[in-house]
């Protein structure tokens, strides 16, 4: 997966960039710092992978990864090209989600671009940056449709329809992600790729004295959750300076450091759960004493496309897979023993793979 990580300048992005991928892309207080996207590439905690690693003594884990895009900060008019703005909207096409930060702390020392914090603002002008440029996308296709529809072309007058759809919604302000598409229609719009339908994480950057509120007793992150809601995107809590100092601690130390603030888990962990999510992505596992490893599919996969993951002649050749739950696995104490107690199931091609499942694929070619 690639989540491409904006906001306008001096919110933090870069920080939290930084913190979360450790590969130090410049960070300071002036726009357009981040002039080329960053790229860092991170695994993919998964404590199933580890476990199954000890079992099997692996002499190699591999996790799934995951590619973090520090895009540079946009201003108004990048639609039009202001700023950096041709070089923001051609990275956050490539990225499959946003991962949109968004300041919600106050700080005289650090300016905003704006001259002022105001989430809501902030979010709407990129937004409507991403809109003017989705909107000028669709007018071309919808004069391509008329002229296939004068021509005789059926399929045209379905995707004119859809045009005209997208067209009122952008024109009204929200993003193309806030209409209804049947899974037919949704596969035309996804030809378009157009920004505003890629899932967002809203990453509301708060202060380190905040971090230990509760969430909705911040005024600056009640708005955000409002907004959000409204536009079926996610929002996450995140303090850029205290990941920024995990990142600089030992991993007990970090653990400790995160119950000391009554955390769970890391910014990192949070934002590749969301991620996950919003992209309807899951995890299959392989595990054995050469390698132990996770791999990343859409939920949804059949069994021969997942082994196809693995390489292309698992899919042509596909058999039959081995299945049996990543719980019931370790319940049992290995392959072997699951195998003993009638455990592993034998699949088709017709399987969806789920999550957690540890498979073994039988293939021929």
């Amino acid at each position: 997966m690639e989540l491409g990580v904006v906001g306008l300048p001096n919110v933090g992005k870069s920080t939290l960039f930084n913190a979360i991928t450790k590969a130090g892309a410049e960070s300071a207080n002036y726009p357009f710092c981040t002039i080329e996207p960053n790229e860092g590439v991170v695994p993919v905690p998964d404590e199933r992978l580890d476990k199954l690693s000890e079992l099997y003594n692996t002499k190699k884990t591999t996790y799934a990864l995951l590619k973090f895009v520090d895009i540079a900060g946009l201003v108004k008019g990048a639609s039009r090209g202001e700023g950096l703005g041709n070089k923001f909207l051609a990275s956050i096409r490539e990225c499959e989600a946003i991962v949109h930060v968004v300041r919600c702390f106050d700080d005289p020392n650090i300016t905003h671009v704006e001259g002022s914090v105001d989430p809501i603002r902030d979010i709407e002008t990129i937004n409507m940056e991403l809109s003017l440029a989705d909107l000028e996308s669709v007018q071309k296709y919808i004069e391509k449709a008329e002229k296939r529809i004068k021509q005789g072309d059926k399929d045209a007058k379905d995707e004119l329809t859809i045009l005209n759809k997208l067209l009122e919604t952008l024109n009204a302000g929200k993003p193309a992600r806030t209409i209804f598409f049947t899974e037919e229609e949704k596969k035309f719009v996804n030809s378009l790729f157009l920004l505003t339908t890629k899932p967002v994480i809203y990453a509301c950057n708060i202060s380190e004295s905040d971090i230990s509120k509760n969430e909705n007793d911040i005024d600056y992150v009640r708005q955000v959750k409002t907004f959000a809601h409204d536009e079926k995107a996610e929002v996450l809590v995140i303090s850029a300076k205290v990941e920024q100092e995990l990142t600089e601690l030992e991993p007990d130390e970090r653990q400790m450091f995160l119950e000391d603030l009554g955390l769970k888990d890391s910014g990192l962990d949070r934002i590749i759960k969301l991620g996950y999510k919003l992209l309807g992505q899951i995890s299959f596992l392989t595990a054995g004493e050469k390698e132990c490893r996770a791999w990343t599919i859409t939920k949804g996969t059949k069994a021969p496309v997942a082994a196809g993951k693995i390489h292309n002649d698992f899919d042509k050749g596909f058999i039959r897979a081995e299945v049996v739950s990543y719980d019931t696995l370790l319940e049992c104490g290995g392959l072997v023993g699951a195998k003993e107690k009638g455990k592993v199931r034998v699949e088709g091609k017709d399987y969806v793979v789920q999550d957690g499942d540890v498979m073994l694929f039988r293939f021929n070619v």
